[in-house]
């Protein structure tokens, strides 16, 4: 079945091909990191990695996750390289940015055996830890096959992703149960965010004995610090009435002018009203602009704001958007903001992350579609703590109730950041487990891997994409 992975992922690239040799020509895109996803990791990132934590995080949302993590473990074993790698330029520069403790910052591999082998000599780590749940087979079997010890943290498998998997076996059983089984085997830990994820893990083959529920590391994150930025708008809001302020974050593609939609809701009632809008992705910029035009609104972008926030423009009579065309400077803004809404929810996008405003005591807002964060949004409303809503004219009418009535407000956002502060724990929870299966000589590539797994380590195994 690795022959048949190999060969229809070959041939999916070769079809896929096109695609991106025009994306790259374009937008400068896939064609920086190529010889990096083939194995190629930077010298300097050889020169310090032997025996080190390599530490996986997919893009932006994982990065953020992953980097309190990374932290406490370079604290905890200083001796040990610690290096990180993404698949994502996005994620990647966000990790150059952030993880400045850590000994190197690469592009993660793409999943052919040879290329994958060609990483591991390269790097020599002690152990793996992958954020979240990406799997994937040749990584897996080779990691095995190096007796290097594979830790998933900070595990989910969405209700969707479930269903999708089950669907799958229900077709191609008799060809891939087996092939799931073996996958799931080459990991050492599962360390699940939730009881619903670890049941579901076990229902997809994993064994029991590997899976334990740590928590979320996502409510583990550090508040967002103060940036030039956040002073820049504070000023801006202050000095010219803006008010409320409303942050829509982590917006996905499609869901652009639903949030003007209900944005505009909100205008009817108050007029000085001020949208920031923050598209997940940077493709998504232009359109989002786009969007915002033919809204026919007048917004600025805050790549026309520049370093120089302090002495940056004002907004003009008539401008009642920020475009925040960035990664990375979104967090903060929440700290300002009057009422907020958590993208990829009013498209079936499956959410994002609701901790981080949150953790500054707002009230989340979503839409229906929350199935990647599904236990947390549960929780949150069960408590009372946040509002999901149904549709754009609903989230314009739960913005306008919430600001006119502050004591309620307040109430919920306090709500939401007791829940924050309850659920922490979750990364000291994970460093413990994955310390246990770290080799006690530093000076070991290698080392015994977790005695659990001892048994199984002779056997024929691999991983899912």
């Amino acid at each position: 079945m690795y022959l048949v992975y190999s060969l229809l992922t070959a041939i999916g690239a070769i079809i896929a091909l096109p695609y991106f040799f025009i994306q790259g020509l374009r937008k400068g895109k896939y064609f920086s990191n190529l010889a990096a996803r083939f194995g190629r990791v930077p010298l300097e990132v050889q020169s310090r990695s032997a025996g080190c934590i390599w530490v996986h995080a997919v893009s932006v949302g994982e990065v953020l996750a992953g980097l309190p993590l990374a932290r406490e473990l370079k604290q905890r074993f200083p001796g040990r390289p610690l290096v990180v790698s993404t698949t994502t330029a996005t994620g990647q520069n966000l990790a150059r940015e952030r993880f400045d403790f850590a000994d190197g910052v690469f592009y993660f591999p793409f999943d052919w055996a040879w290329i994958v082998r060609r990483t591991f000599r390269a790097i020599r780590p002690a152990c793996v830890v992958v954020l979240e749940t990406e799997l994937w087979p040749n990584f897996l079997r080779e990691a095995r096959r190096s007796r290097v010890p594979v830790v998933f943290a900070n595990g989910r498998i969405s209700e969707r992703s479930f269903r999708r998997h089950q669907r799958v076996l229900k077709l191609f059983g008799l060809f891939l149960r087996g092939f799931y089984t073996r996958v799931l085997a080459c990991a050492d830990l599962f360390l699940m965010q939730s009881e619903g994820d670890a049941s579901r893990l076990r229902a997809m083959g994993a064994l029991p004995d590997r899976i334990m529920v740590t928590g979320n590391l996502k409510y583990d994150s550090p508040l967002a610090a103060a940036t030039p930025l956040e002073g820049w708008l504070s000023d801006v809001v202050a000095r010219n009435g803006r008010r409320p302020l409303i942050v829509a974050g982590s917006v996905t593609s499609g869901e652009e002018p639903l949030v003007l939609i209900a944005f505009g809701v909100l205008q009817g009632e108050m007029r000085n009203a001020l949208l920031v809008l923050a598209p997940r992705k940077p493709e998504r910029f232009d359109a989002a602009a786009r969007h915002i035009e033919e809204s026919q609104r007048g917004y600025l972008r805050r790549s026309q704001v520049g370093n120089a926030v302090n002495g940056g423009p004002g907004l003009a009579e008539g401008m009642s958007v920020f475009l925040l065309d960035s990664i990375g400077e979104l967090g903060g803004l929440y700290r300002l903001a009057d009422a907020v809404f958590v993208g990829g929810s009013l498209v079936p996008a499956g959410g994002h992350n609701l901790l981080e405003p949150a953790g500054f005591g707002q009230t989340p807002l979503f839409g229906p579609s929350m199935e990647n964060f599904q236990e947390v949004a549960n929780t949150f409303l069960a408590r009372g703590a946040a509002r999901q809503v149904e549709n754009p004219e609903d989230l314009g009418v739960a913005w306008i109730e919430l600001i006119e009535n502050p004591e309620k407000r307040k109430q919920m956002g306090e709500l939401a950041r007791k829940i924050v502060e309850e659920n922490r724990g979750a990364t000291r929870r994970t460093i413990d487990r994955i310390a246990g299966l770290l080799p006690a000589d530093f000076g070991s590539q290698s080392g015994p891997r977790n005695p659990r797994s001892q048994g199984t380590a002779s056997a024929k195994s691999g991983s899912v994409a």
